[in-house]
Protein backbone atom coordinates (compact mmCIF):
# COMPACT_ATOMS: atom_id res chain seq x y z
CA UNK A 1 0.00 0.00 0.00
CA UNK A 2 2.67 2.32 0.89
CA UNK A 3 4.91 1.62 -2.01
CA UNK A 4 4.26 1.61 -5.66
CA UNK A 5 4.59 -1.09 -7.66
CA UNK A 6 6.88 -1.06 -10.24
CA UNK A 7 4.29 -0.48 -13.10
CA UNK A 8 3.40 2.37 -11.37
CA UNK A 9 7.02 3.36 -10.75
CA UNK A 10 7.53 3.27 -14.59
CA UNK A 11 4.33 5.05 -15.71
CA UNK A 12 5.44 7.79 -13.20
CA UNK A 13 9.21 7.59 -14.63
CA UNK A 14 7.19 8.35 -18.49
CA UNK A 15 5.04 11.11 -17.61
CA UNK A 16 8.42 13.20 -16.29
CA UNK A 17 9.90 12.42 -19.42
CA UNK A 18 6.96 13.22 -21.97
CA UNK A 19 6.84 16.94 -19.65
CA UNK A 20 10.40 17.47 -20.04
CA UNK A 21 11.17 21.02 -22.21
CA UNK A 22 12.72 20.21 -25.89
CA UNK A 23 16.10 22.72 -24.83
CA UNK A 24 16.96 20.18 -21.70
CA UNK A 25 20.41 19.15 -22.79
CA UNK A 26 22.49 17.99 -21.09
CA UNK A 27 20.02 15.99 -19.94
CA UNK A 28 21.30 13.84 -16.63
CA UNK A 29 20.58 9.69 -16.90
CA UNK A 30 19.08 7.96 -14.15
CA UNK A 31 22.57 7.47 -12.24
CA UNK A 32 23.87 10.78 -12.86
CA UNK A 33 20.40 12.48 -11.81
CA UNK A 34 20.97 10.35 -8.85
CA UNK A 35 24.21 11.99 -7.84
CA UNK A 36 23.07 14.60 -8.73
CA UNK A 37 20.50 15.43 -6.60
CA UNK A 38 22.48 13.65 -4.07
CA UNK A 39 25.10 16.22 -3.99
CA UNK A 40 23.04 19.01 -4.02
CA UNK A 41 20.83 17.44 -0.80
CA UNK A 42 24.08 17.64 0.66
CA UNK A 43 25.03 21.02 -0.26
CA UNK A 44 21.76 22.55 1.24
CA UNK A 45 22.59 20.39 5.17
CA UNK A 46 25.72 22.28 5.05
CA UNK A 47 23.76 25.79 3.49
CA UNK A 48 25.98 25.75 0.08
CA UNK A 49 22.94 26.07 -1.71
CA UNK A 50 21.25 28.96 -4.32
CA UNK A 51 17.66 27.84 -4.68
CA UNK A 52 15.55 29.94 -7.64
CA UNK A 53 16.17 31.83 -10.74
CA UNK A 54 16.76 34.75 -8.97
CA UNK A 55 19.18 34.06 -6.72
CA UNK A 56 21.16 31.76 -9.03
CA UNK A 57 20.95 34.66 -12.08
CA UNK A 58 22.61 37.10 -9.25
CA UNK A 59 25.26 34.74 -7.92
CA UNK A 60 26.51 34.07 -11.21
CA UNK A 61 27.09 37.70 -12.35
CA UNK A 62 28.77 38.35 -8.79
CA UNK A 63 31.08 36.02 -9.98
CA UNK A 64 30.44 32.69 -7.60
CA UNK A 65 31.49 29.16 -9.31
CA UNK A 66 29.60 25.93 -8.26
CA UNK A 67 26.97 23.69 -10.62
CA UNK A 68 23.60 24.51 -11.67
CA UNK A 69 21.15 22.35 -11.88
CA UNK A 70 18.21 23.45 -13.69
CA UNK A 71 14.97 20.93 -13.95
CA UNK A 72 13.97 19.90 -17.25
CA UNK A 73 10.00 19.92 -16.74
CA UNK A 74 9.47 23.91 -16.03
CA UNK A 75 6.29 25.76 -17.71
CA UNK A 76 6.70 28.26 -19.43
CA UNK A 77 9.93 27.49 -20.58
CA UNK A 78 10.91 31.38 -21.05
CA UNK A 79 11.16 31.52 -17.49
CA UNK A 80 14.91 29.48 -17.06
CA UNK A 81 16.03 30.04 -20.91
CA UNK A 82 19.20 32.82 -20.26
CA UNK A 83 20.12 30.63 -17.42
CA UNK A 84 22.13 28.30 -19.44
CA UNK A 85 23.82 31.32 -22.33
CA UNK A 86 24.85 32.48 -18.58
CA UNK A 87 25.95 29.64 -17.40
CA UNK A 88 28.03 29.38 -20.35
CA UNK A 89 29.42 32.95 -20.38
CA UNK A 90 30.60 32.45 -16.67
CA UNK A 91 32.45 29.25 -17.50
CA UNK A 92 29.81 27.33 -14.92
CA UNK A 93 28.92 23.80 -15.77
CA UNK A 94 24.97 23.07 -16.07
CA UNK A 95 23.03 20.02 -16.00
CA UNK A 96 19.31 19.43 -16.37
CA UNK A 97 17.12 17.03 -14.06
CA UNK A 98 14.44 15.94 -15.57
CA UNK A 99 11.80 16.70 -12.69
CA UNK A 100 11.59 20.29 -10.59
CA UNK A 101 9.39 18.37 -8.17
CA UNK A 102 12.70 16.16 -7.07
CA UNK A 103 14.73 18.86 -7.73
CA UNK A 104 12.63 20.94 -4.40
CA UNK A 105 12.67 17.65 -2.39
CA UNK A 106 16.95 17.66 -2.76
CA UNK A 107 17.17 21.10 -2.00
CA UNK A 108 14.82 20.70 1.28
CA UNK A 109 12.26 23.06 0.00
CA UNK A 110 8.44 22.37 -0.32
CA UNK A 111 7.78 24.47 -3.66
CA UNK A 112 9.11 23.11 -6.68
CA UNK A 113 12.18 24.57 -7.75
CA UNK A 114 13.29 25.65 -11.49
CA UNK A 115 17.53 25.61 -11.01
CA UNK A 116 19.98 25.87 -8.24
CA UNK A 117 23.32 26.59 -7.99
CA UNK A 118 25.83 23.91 -5.40
CA UNK A 119 28.58 26.16 -4.27
CA UNK A 120 31.70 24.98 -3.28
CA UNK A 121 31.66 26.57 -0.29
CA UNK A 122 28.75 28.08 2.39
CA UNK A 123 28.04 31.74 1.22
CA UNK A 124 28.34 32.41 5.47
CA UNK A 125 30.34 30.84 7.94
CA UNK A 126 33.32 27.72 7.51
CA UNK A 127 32.61 24.29 7.31
CA UNK A 128 34.66 21.83 9.21
CA UNK A 129 37.73 20.48 7.06
CA UNK A 130 36.21 16.72 6.66
CA UNK A 131 32.98 17.79 5.98
CA UNK A 132 34.62 20.36 3.00
CA UNK A 133 36.45 17.67 1.55
CA UNK A 134 33.87 14.86 1.05
CA UNK A 135 31.45 17.69 -0.02
CA UNK A 136 34.12 19.16 -2.38
CA UNK A 137 35.13 15.05 -3.60
CA UNK A 138 31.06 14.51 -4.43
CA UNK A 139 31.12 17.70 -6.60
CA UNK A 140 34.45 16.81 -8.48
CA UNK A 141 32.77 13.66 -9.16
CA UNK A 142 29.79 15.11 -10.66
CA UNK A 143 31.48 17.59 -12.60
CA UNK A 144 33.98 15.31 -14.08
CA UNK A 145 30.28 13.23 -15.47
CA UNK A 146 28.58 16.47 -16.20
CA UNK A 147 31.63 17.91 -18.42
CA UNK A 148 32.17 14.35 -20.26
CA UNK A 149 28.22 14.54 -20.97
CA UNK A 150 28.19 18.24 -22.09
CA UNK A 151 31.76 16.99 -24.27
CA UNK A 152 29.85 14.52 -25.43
CA UNK A 153 26.76 16.79 -26.64
CA UNK A 154 28.50 19.67 -28.28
Amino acid sequence: MGSDSEEEKAQKEKKKMLALAPIAKPLAGKKLCKRTLKLVRKAAAHKCLKRGVKEVVKSIRRGNKGLCVIAGNISPIDVITHVPILCEEADVPYIYVPSKEDLANAGATKRPTCCVLVLTKPTKGELGQDEQDKLQADYAEVISEVSELASSLF
